[in-house]
């Protein structure tokens, strides 16, 4: 796992230099570590976060301030993004009193045995995290149950139901950040990739296909009409989808359902039409615009499959 980093890279030259903030950025196998100082103090270090997390350790003298922080991939906020030729875990350095926002990542190269976490091959999938039970079920055509077969013809609808059980937690609306379909239960440089929802919820598979949202019934669910598309046809195909859960009220570009209306060639929010233009970056790149107070919010990682699409 030596060989695992490959890139480190650290976008913020320029804020940097607005700040004249000296930043140190040191990416482990499993975490990440910060350590944010100035000579003259202009922005309260105890005020920064990385993602959601504060400082591990802050202070301020007569030398100048200083934020040290150490977090685990998939803590604080921090996004996984898997691409073909890598694995990147992305964030932002914020403060709650200044807008400024510092992007982080960390870049790895994907090892060929490297892959996400494994779920047992079945229409129903449950993976717990910080006191919530996130699913990804397959079901029947009206939701009212689940799926009696996983094969589908090109061109059927695959419904979808993804929902997170909140057992206490404060009342949280679901997302699905993002999906893709792989020919293998693991990611690796050998598997087929064809994306299904990309840049924090949105449904790229709508611009050129049926594949849809529904309007939802609760917010802690979020049901998805895929049309089976024609990809590895007659093989196996497994739908692999990050799940998050957050505050409904501390939504932005980051965290949203948006989907592509052919008629009008224009970006929808499902949750509020009238709020669409947070889906206007599903072309480009989304990035969540840091508020005051950090929102709460869970995510997790799930597979489902295996699926066959036939001619």
């Amino acid at each position: 796992m030596q060989s695992f980093l490959i890139l480190v890279v650290f976008l913020s030259l320029a804020f940097s230099l607005v700040a004249r903030a000296a930043i140190t950025l040191n990416c482990g196998e499993n975490s990440v570590s910060v350590q944010w100082s100035e000579v003259v103090s202009q922005i309260d270090p105890f005020l920064l976060r990385l993602g959601s997390c504060p400082p591990s350790r802050a202070s301020v003298n007569a030398q100048g301030s200083e934020a040290v922080f150490h977090a685990e991939f998939g803590a604080c906020d921090i996004r996984r993004l898997v691409t073909m030729g890598g694995i990147v875990f992305e964030t932002e350095i914020t403060s709650v009193a200044e807008t400024i926002s510092y992007p982080v990542a960390c870049v790895f190269e994907r090892p060929k045995e490297w892959a996400p976490p494994l779920y047992d091959p079945l229409v129903f999938q449950t993976y717990g995290q910080g006191g919530l039970a996130f699913h990804l079920t397959l079901m029947n055509g009206d939701f009212s149950g689940l799926a009696t077969s996983t094969t589908f013809s090109l061109g059927s609808t695959i419904p979808i139901s993804a929902s997170v059980e909140q057992m206490g937690h404060q009342p949280l609306i679901l997302f699905l950040d993002e999906c893709w379909a792989t020919t293998t239960p693991t990611l690796s440089p050998e598997s087929l990739i064809h994306p299904l929802i990309t840049n924090s919820g949105c449904l790229v598979d709508s611009k050129n296909t049926n594949s849809r949202f529904l309007p939802r019934n609760q917010l802690s669910e979020i049901r998805l009409n895929l049309q089976a598309f024609k990809f590895a046809t007659g093989q196996d195909v497994y739908l692999h989808c990050r799940l998050v859960a957050w505050d409904p009220q501390a939504l932005d570009s980051s965290k949203k359902a948006c989907q592509y209306d052919r008629a009008s060639s224009q970006w929808v929010l499902l949750d509020d039409p009238s709020q669409s233009s947070l889906c206007s970056c599903c072309d480009t790149s989304c990035q969540g615009r840091k508020k005051r107070e950090i929102a709460a919010g869970s995510s997790a990682l799930t597979m489902l499959g295996p699926l066959v699409i036939t001619n």
